[in-house]
């Protein structure tokens, strides 16, 4: 064996199985898929530099690979040239940033996730029949900033089971409740159901505001949890979706969950005594870092991988329209 290379264990006959299960749904959702291409084709089409406010999805690879490529990614856009070309992300963005953009003379590209527009939408319209909006979210997430900019004076954020018992409202029977796109299904409604104890008369979003992507994610970890003495998640720490992946793992019974940008961060000590071993990704990593993880898995004897598959998405989102015009010229 040449130096370096990892040992595969010995198996012997009366020895479980060393599997991989391997979670179907995962990684891009269209969302994501729309807006990497967004700023790859913007690169093409335009060239460098292309300005991205925030990171354009939540992954390290990603944006270290768009990095490479030409585009210098900010926090807001006053760090952007006037008349600059600049990419809002695919978590989007409130009406201030816009305004403040246009006042900056900045030629922008809205990349913007189309469910998170849903969102959006959702917010200014029961803000114009003066609703109180409870939004379900993360504080601090660049989504929830977003959505709660569309109508500040309406929406309070409900993070933690202790925001509950903070929200105040105005007419208990018009109140609503939004989330963030990428929670737990089951966080989501056990906060929901925490609301509706304070207020009865609680209205539901007029449809699901949790992404397709996120929720398929989440029931493909469920259905192969039981199995996993271990469940390895590809996705960033800033990545909402991707954290909520390693819950749902440990919540539906997978004894170990850990969340992981790259392969080499596996801590080997991980698998110890561990037969199966789950793999999934969030939905903003592409599926190279998995396939790493899995040439990992196999030098280290688990080698043997099967495919659980609970949907299969056909979801495509057109491009922003901003990038669409100059691409058929």
């Amino acid at each position: 064996m040449s130096e370096g290379t990892p040992a595969t264990p010995e198996t012997t006959p009366d020895q479980p199985r060393r599997r991989v299960l391997l979670a179907k749904p995962r990684g891009y959702c269209a969302g994501v898929d729309r807006a990497v291409e967004t700023v790859e084709l913007a690169l093409e089409k335009y060239g460098p530099p292309v300005y991205v406010r925030k990171e354009i999805v939540h992954n390290r690879h990603v944006v270290e690979t768009l990095r490479e490529r030409g585009a210098i990614f900010v926090e807001e856009t006053d760090e952007v040239p006037e008349g600059a070309l600049v990419v809002f992300s695919a978590h989007g963005v409130s009406p201030a940033v816009h305004e403040e953009a246009r006042d900056r003379g900045l030629r922008t590209i809205d990349a913007t996730c189309p469910l998170v527009t849903k969102v959006h939408q959702e917010a200014k319209r029961f803000a114009r029949d003066d609703y109180d909006i409870l939004l379900i979210g993360h504080e601090g997430h660049e989504e929830v900033e977003g959505t709660a900019g569309e109508a500040p004076e309406h929406i309070q954020l409900v993070d933690k089971a202790e925001d509950v018992d903070k929200v105040v409202v105005r007419d208990p029977a018009k109140v609503i409740w939004l989330s963030q796109t990428t929670l737990s299904v089951d966080e989501t409604m056990e906060r929901v159901g925490q609301l509706r104890e304070r207020f009865p008369e609680l209205q539901d979003p007029p449809s699901d505001d949790i992404c397709y992507a996120t929720q398929n994610r989440q029931v493909a970890v469920k259905a192969m949890a039981p199995e996993c003495d271990l469940v390895l998640v590809v996705g960033s720490r800033n990545s909402s979706n991707s954290k909520r992946l390693v819950e749902v793992a440990l919540q539906a019974g997978a004894r170990d969950a850990h969340l992981v940008d790259y392969a080499h961060e596996v801590d080997e000590a991980w698998l110890a005594g561990v037969t199966t071993v789950g793999v999934t990704s969030g939905a903003s990593v592409p599926d190279i870092l998995v396939m790493q993880l899995l040439e990992w898995l196999a030098e280290r004897g688990w080698a043997d991988v099967e495919e659980i598959t609970t949907a299969n998405e056909k979801i495509a989102f057109a491009l922003p329209r901003e990038l669409r015009k100059d691409l058929v010229r």
